[in-house]
């Protein structure tokens, strides 16, 4: 039973990914996009990383969704006119099918289901999800962890500065 509501959970997130993608109005898409964030908390709660589903729910949820919004509000989007020569084109649709077809096909080639991660489930139990969490990512990953950090910066930048040029 609880495989097939995990497998829910995911069918729905590619499902409602798409819905996000789709819809013509800005605040639509952001709101599909919050069901989106919390589906996926949901599926991390499912493989027991409840440090990972809190955060998605704080991080993405909270702080992310409030700083799309706040950038559709501010750029005063309505309604996107769809062109016909990007959407209703058979061609472009089936090029970008297959070219998510092959991105897919490479990903899923290329996994080793025999692969074991530096850290053993005695040694999470012993100092907890959080903590091996936090252990690995600045460690191993702290420059990663920086240029996202900046990455992140680069949108609230550009943001400041959009108010500040509307406001002359």
């Amino acid at each position: 039973m609880i495989y097939f509501i995990f497998a829910y959970f995911c069918i729905s997130t590619l499902g409602i990914t798409s819905m996000a993608l789709t819809r013509k109005n800005p605040v639509h898409s952001v709101l599909w996009l919050l069901l989106l964030f919390l589906h996926i908390a949901v599926i991390y709660l499912f493989l027991n990383a409840e440090f990972l589903a809190v955060v998605q729910i704080i991080v993405y949820a909270g702080a992310i969704l409030v700083m799309f919004l706040f950038t559709v509000f501010l750029i005063g989007a309505k309604e996107l006119e769809l062109s016909k020569r990007y959407v209703e084109l058979w061609e472009g649709r089936a090029l970008v099918g297959l070219g998510m077809l092959a991105v897919f096909i490479a990903a899923f080639s290329s996994i080793i289901p025999s692969w074991k991660g530096s850290y053993t489930i005695e040694y999470i139990e012993k100092v907890g999800n959080t903590k091996a969490v936090g252990i690995s990512l600045f460690n191993e990953y702290g420059m990663a962890f920086f240029i996202v950090g900046l990455i992140l910066l680069i949108p609230m930048i550009a943001v400041a500065v959009i108010a500040w040029r509307s406001g002359k």
